[in-house]
Order: structure tokens, then sequence, then C-alpha cells
């Protein structure tokens, strides 16, 4: 799948293919030709990737070829057991958890999980959680606190789910419930935007001692499209609502609403994700390995100190 800002890269690597098919064919040598047009396609993905604007940004984070919650699990994690349920109501199939491996740690692992292809996507609810998948998060976390066993979320997810049935079950008291119990948990938490980052859906699991994400994802209150329709009764202003909203991860990071963020490879997460996998890996150990040194009660109180002073203009 080509994105509109992606067709002149892959207007010229077509143009390689047939320069070195012809090579190939009439034995004639074009390799000068090949390296020039080789450097001329880097250039011009570094140019294009490096000059992205928020819009463009939104689409990579949606790209479906991107690697979703249990593609970096189970790439990350030597070992993983899923576990089903909140013990109330039902297995939420958009929230995935459970107990995995990372170098040697125990991690329970928490996040939302999006399908590869159109019967996955129904499957899974399009990534969107119902109030059981809430709670079903919250019930891992609080095993997790049990053992000592640190908490990774990853976050990727268009938003709760909205349906009236999900709103009939506390859908907005399971995410409260959430954000409050997450502020307290014993253990380290460290929460990851692997992709979509929208409003309370993503933020239901997204208290954390860091709050890192990937270089091409978006973190905000409500997406551009949704804006879009409220302030101009049309999505077709997406764009401008996504300027308008500085919901990269250089705004979020720049706002102080994020720790950090993970690099991705040239032309996003969906282009080398064994590359992207093994980036995440790296990263949350070491992050995992820091947050080991800060006493339960020290973390607690800096994770409630940096929360309580988001929105805050000294």
């Amino acid at each position: 799948m080509l994105l509109d800002f992606e067709q002149p890269i892959a207007a010229l690597e077509g143009k390689l293919l047939e320069m070195q098919k012809l090579a190939a064919e009439s034995g004639v040598d074009v390799s000068e030709a090949v390296k020039a047009l080789e450097v001329k396609i880097q250039t011009l993905k570094k140019e294009t990737y490096a000059n992205l604007t928020r819009w463009q940004r939104v689409q990579l984070s949606r790209h479906p070829e991107r690697p979703y919650t249990l593609d970096y699990i189970e790439g990350m994690a030597d070992k993983f057991v899923e576990l089903h349920g909140d013990r109330t109501v039902g297995d939420d199939k958009a929230m995935v958890g459970g107990l995995g491996e990372l170098d040697g740690r125990t991690v329970m692992f928490v996040g939302q999980q999006k399908g590869h292809n159109t019967k996955q996507r129904q499957f899974r609810n399009f990534g969107m959680p119902n109030p059981e998948g809430y709670r079903k998060a919250l019930r891992l976390m609080k095993l997790a606190e049990k053992f000592n066993v640190p908490v990774v979320t990853l976050i990727d997810t268009p938003g709760a789910f909205p349906g009236l049935e999900a709103e009939e079950r506390g859908q907005g008291e399971a995410i409260a419930r959430n954000l409050k119990e997450m502020f307290m948990l014993k253990v380290p938490v460290v929460c990851v935007i692997i992709g979509e980052g929208a409003s309370g859906g993503a933020l239901g699991i997204a208290i954390g001692d860091r709050v890192l994400m990937l270089e091409n994802t978006w973190y905000s209150v409500i997406s551009p499209e949704s804006c879009s329709s409220i302030l101009w009764r049309s999505w077709d202003y997406k764009e401008q609502a996504a300027e308008a909203l500085k919901l990269t991860a250089i705004d979020m990071q720049k706002a102080g609403l994020v720790d950090g963020i993970v690099k991705e490879p040239l032309g996003g997460a969906h282009t080398d994700p064994e590359v992207m996998i093994k980036t995440l890996k790296k990263t949350l150990i070491k992050t995992l390995d820091e947050l080991a040194e800060i006493p339960a009660s020290e973390r607690i109180t800096q994770r409630i100190d940096k929360f309580s002073a988001m929105g805050v203009v000294a």
C-alpha cells in the first residue's frame, strides 16, 4: 500500500527495477547509473520522511502493514502466555495481555490489538475495547503488582468502543478506574504508543512511569477526522485539524506529555518490522533497568507529580 506522498519515491524505485532488468537482459553495464539512482532514491526518502506533515504521520501510524501489539510481544518476548477475561463479563479480543519473558525478566504485557485483515479486524473490533477490555487490563496489572512484575502497555487504538452496550456496561467508569489504579501501581510501568493513541481509549492504559511514542504515531484527545467533523461539519479539513491538534510524537515531547521518542526505520515501522521490534525491545530493557533502581514509593510520587504538572503553565 502506497500513500500519496510516497508516489515519487515509488516512481524512482520503478525506474531502478527497469534499469536493473534491462542490464540483466542486455548485458550492458549500467552500474554507475544504478548507483546514482540509488543515491537519489535514498536522498529523496530522507527528505520526504524528515519533512512529513502531521496528517502524513497520522497516515503512517495507520498503515495496515505496521506491526501490531501481538507482533511486538511475540517478537520481543522469549516466552509469552496470554491471559484472558475480566472475570465479570467476558474476554474482550480488542485488549490482549499476558506474561512474557523479556531478556530474562518476567513482564506483564497489555495492549490493544488490531487485525491484519478484514476478518481479524472484525474479531478484534478494530482495536476498540469495550469496558471488559479495560477491566481485563486492570486485572492483569493488579496481578503483576501482586507478583512484583513490571508492566508494559502497548497502545494502538482509534478509541474505546462507542456503542450503546459499552456505555451501558460502564465504559467511562472502567477507564476512570484504570487511571486511578495505574497511578498507584507499586511496580514499574512503561507505556508505548505504537500506532494510534486516541482519547480515553488510549489513556485507559497509558498512565506510567515512562510514556514513549514511536516516531510516526499520534496521541490526542480526538482524531483529526472527528475534530474536523465537529468544527467544520465535514471530514474534508482533517489535515488542518491535525496541524491544529499538534498530535505527533515531537509535539507531545515538546509539550512534556511523553518522555521519549523511539526511532522508526526510514519510511516507517512497516518497512522493516524486525528492526522496529528489536529497537523497541532494546529501549524497553534499558527503561525497565532504570526504573528498577527507583524505590516503589518514589516511583509512585514521581508518576503522580509528572501527570499533575501536565497542562500547567508556569
